[in-house]
């Protein structure tokens, strides 16, 4: 009896073998990795290439390992399939990453770039965005000035750092995308939170340095300390008493939403209340004039203690004197003390019976 020749349809029939169509979603073998194109055992339906393009971000291929790829074009003029893991992954992605959503679970993400905006995220092969906003103060960019490359070259030193995050917003419609890192803390946040109270003592490092004060990582959690609470004395510039990545002691003197009110100044006495106790009303003492304004000149007694001139005090008669005509900055004077307020930390001083 003569034999019969089989097509590869028959074939694949006989062997009760779907034949392979465009956009089917299928499991493969790895057999073979190259720098352009990574090639797949397709079983039955023979083998199948995905060239590099569509692998996708973030895949660890090695020889043996089971992938789900999507056929492209089920049978090359060589006779292969293409293939792509990218639409695969994008098509499982969206439904998992939705299930994923509407739990509130925490997942990890590897940010593949990074813009001033944000961190650029693939996950199972769908493009996501980790904007600034959502970053956890540990990760935060604070810079002076918002200084646009500054925050860039902070945001590139995440790329391919893991992260923990929840999925704040997702719409396979609009193809978007947004995680959150601040979200993905939030729980453990409110637990240390509820465990703090004002007056603690904390540690933490300084995150940013800026005009008025300075951020501080207090385990996780966002710390602010003004810069009327870094030091007992008058500080123009905080970065003269902080540097980032330092690590201060402070006292907790507010708790807002999320975000703590710090004060290094208040873990030491205040040096004005001791330095007070050598003046008495009606003295006189000698000070040097630190600053002149329309309304009079501050004048400095000790190292911690500063007092106001008031313009009515400088001159005799009912007529103000004019500040910058009686003073001039850093020279010394006598005056008398007029009043000591203690618990509003002012003293004011004359000149009248001092000419």
């Amino acid at each position: 009896m003569p034999k019969t020749t089989l097509t590869m349809d028959e074939l694949l029939a006989a062997n009760d073998v779907q034949q392979l169509k465009a956009g089917d979603v299928i499991e493969a073998t790895v057999t073979s990795v190259k720098k352009h194109e990574v090639w797949v055992d397709l079983g039955a339906n023979g083998m199948g290439v995905v060239l590099r393009r569509e692998v996708g971000h973030g895949q660890k291929l090695e020889e043996g390992a089971k992938v789900t790829v999507s056929v492209i074009d089920p049978e090359m003029d060589e006779g292969y399939a293409l293939l792509s893991m990218r639409r695969a992954a994008k098509d499982r992605g969206w439904d998992e990453l939705q299930k994923v959503f509407e739990n509130g679970e925490i997942i990890e993400i590897e940010a593949y770039d990074a813009n001033r905006g944000g961190l650029l995220v693939e996950l199972e092969g769908i493009r996501g965005f980790l904007p600034v906003s959502q970053l956890s103060a540990g990760h935060y960019p604070r810079v002076s000035g918002a200084d646009k490359d500054e925050i860039l070259q902070k945001l590139n030193a995440l790329v391919n750092k893991v992260l923990r995050v929840r999925i704040l917003d997702i719409s396979r419609k609009d193809n978007k995308l947004i995680f959150s890192e601040k979200e993905a803390l939030k729980d453990d946040m409110q637990e240390r939170f509820e465990k703090l109270k004002v007056g603690d003592t904390v540690k933490g490092v300084i995150t940013g340095v800026i005009d008025f004060g300075a951020f501080v990582n207090v385990d996780g959690i966002e710390g602010l300390i003004h810069i009327s609470e870094i030091s007992w004395e008058r500080v123009e510039d905080p970065r003269k008493y902080l540097k980032t990545g330092e690590t201060v002691e402070a006292k907790i003197i507010a708790i807002d939403k999320d975000r703590l009110s710090l004060s290094l100044k208040q873990m030491s006495e205040d040096p004005w209340l001791q330095e007070v106790k050598a003046f008495k009303k009606g003295d006189t003492v000698e000070g040097k004039v630190t600053r002149i304004t329309p309304f009079g000149a501050f004048v400095q007694l000790s190292p911690a203690v500063e007092a106001l001139v008031h313009v009515s005090e400088m001159g005799e008669g009912d007529d103000a004197a004019n500040p910058e005509e009686v003073f001039h900055l850093n020279e010394k004077k006598e005056f008398k003390v007029l009043d000591i307020d203690t618990d509003n930390r002012k003293i004011a001083l004359s000149l009248k019976d001092k000419k």
